[in-house]
């Protein structure tokens, strides 16, 4: 994976707050005015980052979300519900409720793992994953067949805008 993707600040103290929320578990990848959220982790970073460039030149911005840790998020849920002890300062990071927006949830693991996002700000969701493993076949091929692949995420985004 192409590690410039992350786009880490050249500023220290922007550069330490991109760490605090990576470690925290989430940061936002891509900030463009949203009318679709792709939250995406691991892998499928790269196609979910180009279904952003894509919805883009469609004349549809799309805020990315990376997600590092997807219990340290639900935890932050937990917390801003009162389930909890704990912060909920990297909800309103990553997912502001000023952007919210209908959201896409991608990742290579079954799609109940980030499914709970779409509570964070009560929006519309897609989640996207696999529920069958064990096959085998190109990057390309394992990301299609579950759909994971850039297409099946600007399909999901398209679906949900109104």
């Amino acid at each position: 994976m192409d590690q410039t993707l992350a786009a880490v600040p050249k500023d220290s103290a922007a550069r330490e707050h991109r760490r605090r929320q990576v470690v925290a578990g989430a940061y936002p990848a891509r900030h463009e005015p949203p009318v679709v959220t792709i939250a995406a982790m691991g892998a499928v970073i790269t196609e979910a980052l180009s279904a952003a460039d894509r919805l883009d030149a469609m004349g549809l911005g799309a805020d990315v979300v990376c997600v590092t840790s997807p219990g340290l998020v639900f935890r932050a849920l937990q917390a801003r519900q009162g389930r909890q002890k704990g912060s909920d300062w990297i909800l309103k990071q990553a997912f502001p409720a000023r952007r919210a927006r209908p959201l896409v949830t991608v990742l290579d693991g079954h799609p109940h793992t980030l499914a709970f996002l779409a509570s964070v700000n009560n929006v519309r969701s897609t989640s996207l994953g696999g529920t069958s493993f064990g096959q085998s076949g190109t990057i390309e091929d394992l990301h299609r067949f579950p759909g994971l692949d850039t297409d099946s995420v600007v399909g999901a985004a398209l679906d949900l805008i109104d």
